[in-house]
């Protein structure tokens, strides 16, 4: 069988395998694009504008807000001048698939026809039967999403919900005591949006961490507070930056008396002694949720970059190995680091790989990252694909995307007598679709989705 045949027959045939999206921001009462903004200025696309000379670089308004048309209007006016510089790019090939699939639309984006365009991503919005109309045509049974954007429960028999709230152990740009603000803003108070990349302006919180009686206190009160009847996993990050060896009482003592004062030594002090004392109470109900964390993704003013060190690598290893009780799963953004992540896999009981995230989010990236997984890691320790998507139409475009990279990778193996044509889709079927079950904790759709 040539390569090509194998491509084409393992594309076809990967359509029939079920999906299941472990990790996305759909929005329980608005699923889809709310117009063309979300579709064309998902942050993804976003960023190639930018780099292209478009003067904005930050991410529309998002939840618990949403972009207003004068915004939605502002900004996709903004871009359509730098549209043809990222033609070439595979994030826009990600919205032309969902352009031309889901609204049949194959002409260019102008000046002259962008509100038509926009007038039919706005007409389905609310239309409830077609957005899983949209997941079922690429199969995804159910995706999870962040349990903040549950609303009244009106999706949830299509998601499932992952804890995004507080961020312990992730950097802002230019700030040195996140850690401590993420808990001072969780403490006391039911789990609520996390905060925005970037940074920036601060709100008041209700309480204030001066003692290390505070911090344990606001620890206790965030593990408490989890709703683990309603969730199965966390959705955080853990920066390179910081040192993760685990500072003792009276260090963090020390440093809280230099809040007003900290720098890069308080922040790693903060953030490490948090993280661990953080770890250490939610695996005591380990078997209730999965600790999902992102790598390698690091601040920048408006979104981040692709940078992870060895030093970080191995402090995780340790991390994972101090909780045995405690499942752990990695988004990792770094191409590099993948290696050393499925060396962990293999040698971490409680540690897996999901996915390609953000910065790993392009197709020889992807392919790379899934055939050193397939070689290296057992299938029942590695999730095949979650979106990150804000809408099912990126949803939808993302499944097609990663699925023809998966022929491609399977394809080869199957040529160099490495699987039959049996044994690749049974594995496509694991890591899609079987180990998101067994080892996060997702379940199919009953039956139809409707």
């Amino acid at each position: 069988m040539s390569t090509k045949t194998s491509v084409d027959t393992l594309e076809s045939a990967l359509a029939g395998v079920p999906i299941l999206d472990v990790h996305t921001h759909l929005c329980g009462a608005h699923l889809a694009a709310r117009g063309l903004h979300d579709i064309l200025l998902y942050h993804m696309v976003v960023s190639d504008l930018y780099a292209a000379g478009c003067p904005s670089g930050a991410r529309l308004t998002q939840f618990p807000g949403w972009a207003t048309r004068e915004e939605a209007e502002q900004r996709i006016t903004e871009a359509l001048p730098y549209l043809g510089f990222i033609r070439n790019t595979s994030c826009y090939w990600g919205v032309r698939i969902i352009l031309r699939d889901l609204y049949a639309w194959t002409d260019p984006v102008t000046a002259d026809n962008w509100r038509r365009l926009d007038a039919m991503i706005r007409e389905r919005a609310d239309d409830r039967a077609w957005q899983r109309e949209v997941l079922r045509f690429v199969n995804i049974q159910r995706t999870c999403a962040e349990y903040c954007r549950r609303g009244e429960g009106e999706a949830d028999d299509v998601l499932q919900y992952s804890l995004e709230w507080g961020m312990f152990m992730r950097c802002q740009w230019g700030e040195f005591d996140t850690a401590l603000y993420d808990l001072e803003r969780t403490w006391g108070r039911p789990p609520e949006a996390p905060l925005s990349i970037g940074g920036g302006a601060r709100p008041a919180t209700d309480r204030t961490l001066r003692t290390l009686d505070d911090v344990h206190a606001a620890i206790t009160h965030y593990v408490a507070t989890i709703p683990y009847d309603r969730v199965i996993s966390t959705a955080t990050g853990i920066s390179t930056d910081i040192d993760y060896r685990v500072p003792s009482d009276l260090e963090m003592e020390a440093a809280l008396k230099r809040r007003g004062q900290a720098g890069p030594a308080e922040r790693d002090i903060y953030a490490a002694y948090i993280g661990e004392k953080f770890l250490a109470e939610l695996e005591k109900r380990g078997r209730e949720i999965m600790f999902q964390f992102s790598l390698g993704a690091e601040p920048l003013p408006f979104e981040t970059s692709s940078r992870i060190s060895q030093k970080t690598l191995a402090q995780v290893a340790e991390m994972v190995a101090r909780h045995p009780g405690l499942r752990f799963q990695c988004f990792v953004s770094s191409r590099h680091a993948n290696q050393t992540l499925c060396t962990m896999c293999r040698e971490l009981p409680n540690f897996s790989l999901a996915g390609f995230w953000w910065h790993n989010f392009f197709p020889q990236t992807i392919r790379h990252v899934m055939s050193e997984r397939l070689d290296m890691v057992p299938v029942n320790k590695q999730v095949g694909f979650f979106s990150d998507a804000y809408s099912v139409e990126w949803a939808y475009a993302k499944v097609i995307m990663v699925r023809r990279q998966m022929a491609r990778v399977l394809a080869e193996k199957i040529d160099q007598g490495q699987y039959s044509m049996e044994d690749a889709l049974a594995i496509a079927r694991a890591i899609l679709f079987e180990t998101p079950q067994s080892l996060v904790g997702m379940t199919p759709a009953q039956g139809r989705l409707r």
